[in-house]
């Protein structure tokens, strides 16, 4: 079966996801490859929204972590002072495996900014900023999703919004946060992208019909594609699940 740049996207996210492992997922493509993973390899993980639902199965692809389509099939619908409780609390005792993340801008150690580009005070854009991705950034492992190009991938971002690995391996222990919690991967509809002992973005893995200089060439910063090596093309019985059951209607992918 043919597959596009998105479906590659949502498959590799899927990927991430491990069963019987807790995640906070947000909407959009991270929701899609999380349904994916339940659909296929990973039935017995547990999904956590933003908003304070657990676990939920929706019928149609909600538009935000907001959207009342995705209570459907939920086995906890908590006040959202009570999701923000437990992140704290899970997230310090290990109980969240990791949280799937985005942004406008990421620098090669996985800092993230969400809030504005350009100066802070009179910024040429102006986002919707944090939310929960902060608390996320700090306290999990984090699956990053990103659009790969040159003005995304810079050297110095604007504004850190979410922390990653800082500047390098005692980057976060440096400035009070958790030292073995941050960027884990970022997806791309290029790639995958890991971060080394050093703590330095590099690519891991390429998609078919990708090469590791065009990966390079939309990256504003040096990238080691030295250990690179191709993605694995979803299979015909994954792309099937996709299509028919998780998105039938083609909303992300």
């Amino acid at each position: 079966m043919e597959w596009n740049s998105k479906q590659m996207m949502a498959v590799a996210l899927s990927r991430q996801i491990e069963d019987n492992k807790t995640y906070i997922i947000g909407t959009g493509l991270p929701l899609i490859g999380a349904t994916l993973a339940k659909n296929t390899h990973a039935p017995h993980a547990h999904l956590v929204f933003e908003s304070g639902l657990f676990e939920g199965n929706p019928q149609e692809v909600p538009t935000s972590v907001s959207d009342l389509r995705i209570c459907c099939g939920a086995s906890v619908l908590w006040p959202q002072y009570r999701y923000f409780g437990f992140q704290a609390v899970a997230a310090g005792r290990g109980g969240i495996d990791a949280g799937f993340l985005g942004g406008a801008q990421i620098d090669p150690y996985g800092n993230l900014n969400a809030t504005s580009i350009g100066d802070y005070y009179k910024p040429e854009t102006r986002f919707t900023g944090s939310g929960g991705a902060n608390g996320i950034a700090s306290y999990c492992d984090t699956i990053i999703i990103m659009k790969h190009e040159k003005r995304r991938f810079v050297d110095k971002i604007d504004y850190v919004t979410s922390p990653g690995w800082i500047d390098g391996p005692k980057g976060r222990e440096r400035i009070g946060l958790l030292p073995d919690k941050g960027p884990r991967a970022v997806v791309t509809e290029l790639g995958i992208l890991r971060f080394g002992e050093d703590k330095r973005m590099y690519l891991a893995e390429y998609y078919p019909g990708v090469t590791p200089a065009r990966v390079a060439e939309n990256t504003g910063f040096d990238l080691d594609v030295s250990r690179a090596v191709e993605a694995e093309p979803p299979s015909p019985e994954t792309l099937a699940v996709l299509s028919e059951k998780v998105d039938p209607m083609r909303l992300m992918t």
